[in-house]
């Protein structure tokens, strides 16, 4: 019998269709919010407002970015003190997410989150922040939000390629559960039904954007990726992905699903508990070639040349990873031959 320890996270989610019309100034009244900063891209404002009614919203900052440069973080935390913010209302995908948590961790202001993408993120208490080409992370129960009002509708008008590359980038945090540092039997379960939730909306999402149900499933999945992670940690895959994002500043969840298969190939050989889930999961005895086929279903790009990287980005990406990995089975050989196969596109037989 395995002997784990599992961490349940608290939090407080809200789903169905039409929540984020009627849901989010009792769940803000909820938590004793009376001043309320809203954090939102530019083009998510108007959705915003015609969903947050009578909400106490005091202000809005709108400059959030990929990757939270700490200068964006600054911003938005020196706001939040200028108007006395007592709740951070986060509407949108993951950079609207990933500022809020910037606030949060040094305000301690209390974060409800209505996401419009697949990201995930929203169920961690992970933070992230570029500085000078470096991508940073940490994890702090502050930033972990209060509450999230899942609404499928909102991702409805989400284009087919954002919404595939940001599902992808939710699978990712599934699989990255199965061998993450604090793997257990609760976050593999989560994963599992999480891959295989995001495995049966995306494909109808691409043939059909509207199709509601579709929509509800990817969210779902996400919210289980996003509890598998929180409940895991992250691992290579992550690692590799944050290194990428803060060096070049690639699109965060288009380098999450391009990286993704590859991982995959490289680790399943050593993690035979994640094979035999994600096989179930995904229904098919080759899970890495799965992905592959479903990636290029969805428009992926196969390699990271695609996003503009070049051959010679792939060593200072190696070097920033090379010991910095904990529980990684690849040595630096395996591990810049999996670099190499993610920027081009190939698999190490193909390569070879």
């Amino acid at each position: 019998m395995e002997r784990f320890t599992y961490d349940a996270l608290p939090g407080r989610v809200v789903f169905g269709p039409g929540s984020s019309r009627t849901e989010l100034a009792p769940e803000l009244a909820r938590i004793g919010a009376g001043r309320v900063l809203l954090l939102a891209s530019g083009s998510g404002v108007g959705p915003a407002h015609e969903r947050i009614g009578d909400v106490p919203v005091v202000a809005e900052f709108t400059e959030v970015r990929e990757h939270v440069p700490v200068p964006v973080a600054e911003r938005a935390r020196a706001l939040a003190a200028e108007v006395r913010a007592d709740a951070l209302l986060a509407f949108g995908g993951g950079s609207a997410v990933g500022t809020a948590k910037a606030v949060a961790l040094t305000t301690g202001l209390p974060i409800l989150c209505v996401p419009t993408t697949y990201a995930g993120s929203e169920v961690t208490p992970v933070w992230g922040m570029t500085e000078h080409g470096r991508k940073t992370t940490g994890r702090d129960g502050r930033v972990l939000p209060r509450t999230i009002v899942y609404d499928p509708e909102l991702t409805v008008g989400l284009p087919v390629r954002i919404s595939s590359a940001s599902g992808l980038n939710a699978m990712a945090h599934c699989v990255e559960a199965f061998w993450a540092p604090r793997a257990n039997p609760v976050s593999s379960a989560l994963a599992e039904d999480g891959v295989r939730a995001l495995a049966a909306g995306l494909p109808r999402i691409a043939a059909n954007p509207a199709d509601l149900p579709a929509r509800g499933d990817a969210l779902h999945g996400a919210y289980l990726a996003g509890a598998s992670l929180a409940g895991a940690g992250a691992g290579l895959h992550h690692a590799i992905c944050h290194a990428l994002g803060g060096a070049y500043d690639l699109p965060h969840a288009l380098t999450h699903a391009t990286v993704l298969p590859h991982v995959v190939a490289a680790l399943l050989p050593s993690a035979p508990e994640a094979l035999r889930r994600m096989s179930r999961a995904l229904g098919s005895d080759d899970p890495a070639g799965a992905l592959r086929d479903l990636a290029a279903r969805l428009g992926i790009p196969a390699g990271l040349h695609e996003l503009g990287m070049t051959e010679e980005q792939i060593e200072p990406v190696a070097r920033t990873l090379d010991g910095h990995v904990p529980g990684s089975p690849l040595d630096r050989t395996a591990l810049r031959a999996l670099l190499h196969d993610a920027w081009a596109g190939t698999t190490t037989k193909e390569s070879q």
